[in-house]
């Protein structure tokens, strides 16, 4: 039950940020978005970026005043009361739990021979669920070592992009797909921005949380639109909006575009590891909500276990590694990525309202941003598809009938 060691730095904060943004997002979300948006991709890129600048802001000046595990399970808590904090805390942990699985997902459809995606996708969970169980000064490592290998590989996509013939489509125009297109799409591309979290939930093993996780938070959400910005320049320049909503690999058709066939395996190799970096940082940031919510019971107390020497808390590691081995084997990726998309957007929805209950002595930004914040996550959510939003309501109604039958046995016991 012992507390985390406050070990990391900036420039650890904001990889481990970058890590979780440059996921299988970039590499797969722009074709599903393509495709319900259309040429109007941007305008829904920049109604994401809108949204998670809000989120970020708000969570910034959340975390400095209360530098804790668990994020916004925690800032409910103390800021609007045990219930919205509960269901913040269970959204995260089941929405991104169904980010772990997509990100194995990912990760295998990428490197796995024909036939072997399942088994290699478990095989990394269980992978990096023991790089995360050694202790986060190695789950730093690691991360930084994966996102210079990203932002090599994204690099490759942009000069090939740049050098490719370009189609001769506006980026930026052409028949209107309605706002519910563009909104759906920035609900899906809203899954590649949320890695911004991590920084927060891990929050208690920051050194100078005050200072470190508000700069950490908005240095890697600035870096990761950009990268984003470009590559969706990039893609639609390339492919035009019609054949990047189709693609399957849009990354590597923009890079194999200009007749580079021998970059397709190293970008598929990027991707692959850009989605193992991202399930790294995830579980990581899973973990530590659950050793929030272990520690006030509405999780199970051996949770809350600490290891002694690593810091870290392993127990709730190693059961978060098995339920993400479990959806691997049982869930697909749009299911996963719809699924997480509306957890998470509640998760931050939570995240806003405890910023506007802020004095004005923690507040670092204007009120009018977790405002803005609770207009989008609320928007987003209601237009990602009717599935998503229902699988989602149902999960979610279980974890509250869990806690509303705790509650009742602790007020029956003398």
């Amino acid at each position: 039950m012992s507390g985390l060691a406050r070990r990391l730095g900036l420039g650890d904060a904001v990889a481990i940020g970058l890590g979780s943004m440059l996921g299988a997002g970039v590499f797969s979300a722009f074709a599903p978005a393509a495709a319900v948006a259309g040429a109007w991709l941007l305008c829904g890129l920049a109604i994401a970026a809108v949204v998670a600048l809000c989120n970020a802001t708000s969570s910034a000046q959340l975390a400095a005043q209360f530098p804790e595990s668990g994020g916004t399970y925690v800032y409910g808590r103390r800021l609007l009361g045990e219930w919205p904090g509960f269901v913040a805390g269970w959204c995260f942990v089941v929405g991104k739990t169904a980010s772990c699985a997509a990100m194995a997902l990912t990760a295998a459809a990428y490197l796995a021979p024909s036939g072997w995606s399942r088994p290699l996708a478990v095989a990394l969970v269980m992978a990096v669920t023991i790089v995360t169980s050694l202790g986060v000064n190695r789950t730093a490592a690691a991360t930084r070592i994966i996102v210079g290998i990203v932002l090599v590989v994204l690099a490759l996509v942009l000069v090939a992009g740049a050098l490719s013939p370009h189609v001769d489509a506006p980026l930026l125009g052409g028949a209107p797909q309605g706002a519910y297109g563009v909104l759906q799409s920035a609900g899906l591309l809203f899954f590649a921005f949320a890695g911004y979290a991590r920084i927060a939930t891990m929050g208690e093993e920051v050194r100078n949380p005050g200072r470190t996780i508000p700069r950490a938070i908005l240095i890697a959400l600035a870096s990761a639109l950009l990268i984003y910005l470009a590559v969706a320049l990039a893609a639609l320049a390339t492919l035009g909006p019609a054949a990047l909503g189709a693609s399957r690999a849009p990354l590597v058709d923009v890079a194999t575009a200009g007749g580079w066939s021998w970059a397709a395996p190293v970008v598929s190799v990027g991707a692959g590891v850009a989605a193992i970096g991202a399930l790294l940082a995830l579980l990581a940031g899973i973990t530590r909500t659950g050793l929030a919510m272990a520690r006030t019971g509405d999780l199970p107390r051996g949770l809350s276990i600490v290891h002694p020497t690593a810091h870290v808390p392993r127990v709730a590691t190693l059961w978060v590694g098995g339920a993400v081995v479990l959806l691997v084997l049982i869930a697909d990726l749009r299911t996963a990525i719809g699924f997480s998309s509306f957890g998470v957007l509640l998760y931050y929805l939570v995240a806003n309202l405890a910023a506007l209950r802020q004095d004005r002595e923690n507040r670092r930004y204007p009120r009018a941003l977790a405002v803005l914040g609770v207009v989008g996550c609320v928007t987003l959510a209601v237009t990602l598809p009717l599935w998503s939003i229902g699988a989602a309501a149902v999960t979610i109604a279980v974890g509250v009938a869990i806690r509303v039958l705790r509650l009742g046995r602790a007020a029956a016991q003398p």
